[in-house]
């Protein structure tokens, strides 16, 4: 909706865990996917950051790239970078991969912040999980298993996003 030919800011939807090489990078190109399917992509500002800085400026986990890839998400531009204030001006959703992140992000949190900061997975009621795994830790199907949590989780944030948007309670 236009009005005196200005397109309404767009929505802002972040995610986040620790390294941003991983988890975070996956469920920005997923739902970035799923939003350009959906028509909503140019109402969306998408992006993934990480809680530390030690990956900045590098691509994601060569084994999310491929992981990815082999379900038509693509990652590859894809660059990590650390959460800074200003996030929290830019994106009215932050979403945190694991509880550990989302304890990183409150301590982060400015005063007057009236966006949703919370778990990814709250987005997909059907997990039994609450964090999405670290995939290092998961075997040979880590990354795997990330992958499909973060479908489930996007797939739940789009219809939660698309919900707000008819009801005139998100902008964008």
């Amino acid at each position: 909706m236009r009005l005196f030919g200005k397109r309404p800011p767009r929505l802002g939807v972040l995610f986040v865990c620790m390294g941003n090489i991983c988890r975070s990078p996956t469920a920005e190109g997923v739902f970035r996917t799923m939003a350009r399917e959906r028509k909503l992509e140019r109402r969306l500002a998408i992006d993934s950051a990480g809680t530390h800085a030690n990956h900045e400026g590098e691509p994601p986990d060569l084994r999310s790239i491929e992981t990815a890839a082999r379900r038509n998400y693509d990652l590859r531009k894809i660059r990590a970078r650390k959460v800074t204030p200003q996030d929290f001006a830019s994106f009215r959703y932050i979403l945190a991969m694991d509880a550990r992140n989302l304890k990183s992000l409150e301590a982060l949190r400015p005063e007057g912040f009236d966006g949703h900061l919370g778990m990814f997975l709250d987005f997909a009621p059907e997990a039994v999980e609450t964090d999405v795994p670290d995939p290092y830790y998961g075997g040979p199907d880590g990354f795997e298993k990330v992958l499909d949590l973060v479908e489930a989780a996007s797939r739940g944030l789009i219809a939660h996003i698309e919900k707000d948007i008819l009801e005139g309670k998100a902008e964008g």
